[in-house]
């Protein structure tokens, strides 16, 4: 997804100095005319407004906190954001860290996956103070669509988090409903055309629903992540004393497809678990 994200930066003609961990996945920027640098704080060092997006909270930590992380290389007046679905106690850790270098800090977690970053039309959750959420708003268009800032420090992430709940939900369904179309022997296709333009309708029936019927797997979004997620909001609700049945229902699913190592999947592969719990297979 931060292939996409940055390409359409710099297609509006910005200069962009880059890091990723496996140096060749950055080759196509490299190519269009993006500098490479041997770290994050090395990003930092040369740039005013610096994104991530990685994959989990450790990995987030370790790019912000660590021995060379961005915060080792930003300038007073810099802004930072990542775009990395996180823990919001995190989110917030960030910014109170950067705040005494007269740096901004803005958590922005991003949906639409795979497609939405290629077709800059991601939903973009912010928080952080308003004037730096006002500052980058140019480059958040240049990556999405609905762009929302929600208030402070950590509140693009609990809003992730009611994002990836409502996913758990429908994905569940989405599944579900294809099993038992089949099942009932209708023309699963034929099915789609009449829920997808009815209450039934959502992001999940129109982009992965074809998918699964083509039992295409491969990843917009890495089921191991979303597993990520869902520890997280789960242990979010704990804090706040909130029972999420539905959502630790779903999880313990993913854990399975997970179990049966489809964990680099894209999240439309809780087909599989379902699929064996019912032995069926559509086709």
């Amino acid at each position: 997804m931060g292939r996409w994200m940055c390409q359409h930066i710099m297609d509006l003609g910005y200069s962009a100095t880059i890091y990723n961990r496996t140096q060749a996945k950055a080759q196509p920027l490299l190519d269009d005319g993006a500098s490479w640098a041997d770290s994050p704080s090395e990003v930092a060092a040369a740039s005013d407004v610096i994104f991530s997006i990685v994959g989990f909270p450790p990995d987030v930590r370790e790019v912000y906190l660590g021995d060379n992380g961005i915060l080792k290389g930003t300038k007073s007046g810099s802004i930072i954001v990542d775009m990395t679905t996180t823990e919001p106690s995190l989110a917030q850790e960030i910014y109170e860290a950067a705040n005494p270098q007269g740096v901004s800090s803005i958590d922005a977690p991003v949906s639409g996956g795979d497609v939405g970053a290629r077709e800059a039309r991601l939903s973009i959750m912010v928080g952080g103070d308003g004037d730096a959420v006002e500052t980058v708003m140019p480059l958040f268009e240049a990556m999405g669509k609905n762009i929302v800032h929600q208030g402070g420090a950590g509140a693009g992430q609990h809003t992730k988090m009611c994002n990836q709940i409502t996913i758990a939900g429908t994905m569940a369904g989405v599944c579900e409903a294809l099993l038992y179309g089949y099942k009932a022997g209708l023309d699963l296709e034929t099915m789609l055309s009449s829920i997808s333009g009815g209450a039934a309708a959502c992001w999940s029936l129109d982009n992965l629903a074809p998918r699964i019927l083509q039992r295409n797997f491969d990843p917009g979004f890495f089921v191991e992540h979303f597993i990520k997620d869902m520890g997280i909001a789960l242990d979010e609700a704990k804090k706040m004393n909130l029972s999420l049945p539905g959502l630790a229902l779903v999880h313990q699913l993913y854990l399975a497809v997970q179990a049966q190592g489809h964990g680099r999947l894209g999240t439309q592969a809780l087909m599989l678990a379902l699929e064996q719990m019912s032995s069926t297979e559509l086709s």
